[in-house]
């Protein structure tokens, strides 16, 4: 498993200070990053090679969020490679080795000439070490909306919003999400599904589905298209 140390800042905390939904998926995210930088498949290799990595699926869960000042160490484990997919698995650590956080997550290969799935090239089958793959309870993709969905004021893409492939970065999509949970809702499973890339300027239209034990929100469009769909279920 490929792994880095950290501490939980200040930035990184809620009120209570605690580490947020948001910057585990942001450490997550780095973890893998740093990886690809490590071995030459980086950012600034795909863009020579015209690929991009676009997340298709999370499942993260929570078994502690730690607090201000706590150390951690990061993880991650690529476990599959098959056609233009990625599975990786990922993992937030405390200084004794139990874990806080484990997640799954599907990654598809795109073309940036062609915005079409490709299929992975040698460099990097050989480039990642196929390793088993996490011990949790694993969800099921495909996120199964409650009926009713109430919709919400539309949200205008920013340039915060972005990232280095110019469009939506997956973790704002779930951090535009995560506004309408209830007042103090403890996430303790987040699966998100992603549909649509969304771009500078776009307009999206939240729809809010609450359930006994989850609340579901789902981003689409302006022609009605699904971009994400997310399923936060809470701790209790």
């Amino acid at each position: 498993m490929y792994t880095f140390d950290s501490r939980i800042r200040y930035s990184e905390t809620d009120s209570q200070g605690k580490l947020t939904m948001a910057s585990l998926i942001n450490y997550f995210q780095d973890c893998s990053t740093f990886q690809s930088e490590d071995l030459g498949l980086g950012v600034e290799k795909l863009k020579e090679m015209h690929l991009v990595w676009v997340l298709s699926s999370w499942q993260i869960v929570v078994e502690r969020y730690p607090a201000l000042g706590e150390k951690v160490a990061v993880g991650t484990l690529p476990y599959g490679l098959k056609g233009f997919l990625g599975y990786r698995n990922f993992c937030m650590m405390d200084r004794e080795g139990a874990y806080l956080a484990r997640a799954n997550s599907l990654w598809s290969l795109l073309d940036t000439r062609t915005n079409k799935p490709s299929a992975i090239p040698q460099n990097m089958m050989e480039g990642y070490r196929l390793e088993e793959k996490l011990e949790m309870e694993y969800a099921p993709r495909r996120i199964a909306l409650p009926p009713d969905g109430v919709p919400r004021e539309p949200v205008v893409v920013k340039r915060h919003h972005l990232d280095t492939n110019h469009h939506v970065n997956n973790q704002q999509f779930i951090d535009i999400a995560m506004d309408y949970l209830p007042e103090g809702f403890a996430i303790r499973q987040v699966r998100a599904e992603y549909k649509k890339q969304a771009f500078l300027g776009d307009v999206l239209t939240p729809r809010v589905f609450e359930a006994p034990d989850c609340v579901c929100v789902t981003l689409e469009n302006r022609e009605g298209d699904l971009c994400m769909a997310a399923e936060f279920a809470g701790a209790g």
